[in-house]
């Protein structure tokens, strides 16, 4: 069987590429990303997916309520019969009724070590809180921000001099590597969930 994935973007897509790639390239193997969907017209991620063959669409969220909009991407999901969801840089929250539909079958990545610095801007958060280790880490969705079970972490010290660009970078270097695994233990179905813990076998 293989795994048809749908990727929510909002921005420049660089962990849809690297996801596309550890498809293409056979790290992630019986999957595949049937579509790229975009809440922003000019998203580059879009671009993305078409210089691959995906297919892509972009719903304006300006043209109805946030439960409408929510419809809207219910709508193309069943259109494409997606296994999986991944949020890639989506910089909007996902209603109760996609996340019903999706249970325990959508993934995001975050750059920090989450339960810490939640929402936008997590690098600018953890500068100003002055820790001397960030992260990035790849969860589970549920309705709360940020706040799903946790599938991997990936740590990265804050150096001298940082800032939110230069840690910015690291951190995304870090998401590269950890988002694609966690998408591939999900695949081959080597996730549990436990209460909060995920297992990973």
């Amino acid at each position: 069987m293989v795994v048809k994935i749908a990727v929510l973007v909002s921005g420049r897509g660089s962990n849809l590429q690297t996801i596309i790639n550890s498809i293409e390239k056979g790290y992630i193997e019986n999957a595949g990303i049937n579509v790229v969907i975009s809440n922003k017209g000019d998203a580059y991620a879009l671009e993305r997916g078409k210089n691959h063959g995906i297919s892509t669409v972009f719903l304006d969220p300006s043209r109805c309520d946030n439960a409408g909009y929510d419809r809207k991407i219910l709508e193309v999901l069943k259109q494409y019969d997606i296994d999986l969801l991944l949020l890639a840089g989506y910089f909007q929250l996902l209603g109760p009724e996609i996340i019903e539909a999706y249970r325990n079958r959508i993934l995001n990545i975050h750059p920090s070590l989450l339960p810490s610095f939640k929402g936008l801007r997590a690098q600018k958060q953890a500068l100003e809180y002055g820790v001397k280790v960030v992260g990035c880490t790849v969860h589970f969705v549920d309705e709360g921000l940020d706040s799903g079970p946790i599938i991997l972490q990936s740590c990265v010290p804050v150096i001298q001099g940082d800032t939110e660009k230069t840690l910015t970078a690291r951190i995304l270097e870090q998401e590269h590597i950890i988002y694609p695994e966690a998408v591939r233990l999900f695949v081959e179905g080597k996730l549990k969930i436990k209460g909060r813990t995920v297992i990973s076998f």
